[in-house]
């Protein structure tokens, strides 16, 4: 942690009391921002304390829950998937409704699904999944074999995968079931995880509207997958919390139309980012 954010860091990403990393914009192939130095996607707890409001301010620190299988169950349209969800925890909803109410084994086997285990604990799960949410593992499922087959596979909004290059060429030449696997293993996550960064900068740019439309004075200090942090004054935290959430139903309703699977965002009012989580 010395390395990666000791003084060395301090003197080059932090200016005038602020950590200022560089966004890429859409840098990860599906379509997540990330940095370019400071590591900002990765910031230890143990330091996160040092990132407080100013007097006078709260940080407003959102984070939308669960959002990969809302994303799935949007995405496929499974109305039980997002009955399981509305209004709840989402594993404790998919858990009532083929896990016997054990919250834990839902979760294995969603995470299963999205990232393609096939063996353990997972792999023992996942028909089950298949049997209650048919429409979002059919979605995945056919995700991955076109990745094993080679041919590309596409997010909600249509960001696709890249053209088959040299290694995945010669590993369809050779018949490489292992390799062909691996593939079709990034793509059935690539479709979910590319949806979810697209719903999620959704969510940003409706919040900023909203920011802007009410001159409210709050600023967004950071941003990293699913979470935003914003440097509020106090006299404008319950207007900026509503702001949050309102841009979150706006974000679902845009990407995946009125009555859409729930996006429910954590929304936690702090003094130090660390007092977040």
């Amino acid at each position: 942690m010395l390395t990666a954010n000791g003084w060395a860091w301090l003197d080059e990403w932090v200016r005038d009391g602020r950590f200022r990393p560089d966004y890429v914009v859409g840098a990860v192939v599906t379509g997540r921002w990330a940095t370019s130095g400071g590591g900002a996607l990765q910031i230890p707890h143990q330091i996160r304390a040092a990132a407080h409001a100013d007097p006078g301010h709260r940080l407003v620190v959102a984070d939308a829950a669960q959002l990969e299988p809302r994303v799935l169950g949007a995405m496929a349209a499974d109305d039980a998937l997002a009955a399981a969800a509305r209004g709840r925890d989402l594993y404790a909803g998919v858990a009532e409704r083929g896990f016997g109410g054990e919250r834990s084994a839902a979760k294995v086997a969603m995470l299963g699904a999205m990232y393609g285990a096939t063996t353990g604990e997972a792999g023992r799960l996942v028909p089950q999944l298949a049997r209650s949410f048919p429409r979002a593992v059919a979605l995945v499922e056919a995700a991955a074999r076109l990745g094993e087959a080679g041919r590309p596979v596409s997010t909600h909004l249509g960001r696709s995968t890249p053209p088959a290059g040299p290694r995945l060429r010669d590993a369809l030449a050779r018949g490489d079931q292992p390799a062909l696997r691996a593939n079709g293993r990034f793509t059935r996550n690539f479709i979910v995880q590319g949806s979810a960064a697209e719903w999620a900068l959704c969510w940003l740019a409706e919040l900023r509207r909203r920011l802007r439309d009410q001159a409210l004075a709050a600023r967004l200090a950071f941003f990293v997958h699913d979470e935003l942090v914003l440097h509020v004054p106090d006299d404008e935290v319950d207007a900026v919390v509503e702001a949050v959430e309102g841009a979150a139903a706006a974000a679902a309703g845009l990407l995946f139309g009125a009555g859409s699977s729930d996006f429910p965002v954590s929304v936690a009012v702090v003094d130090s980012y660390d007092q977040a989580k």
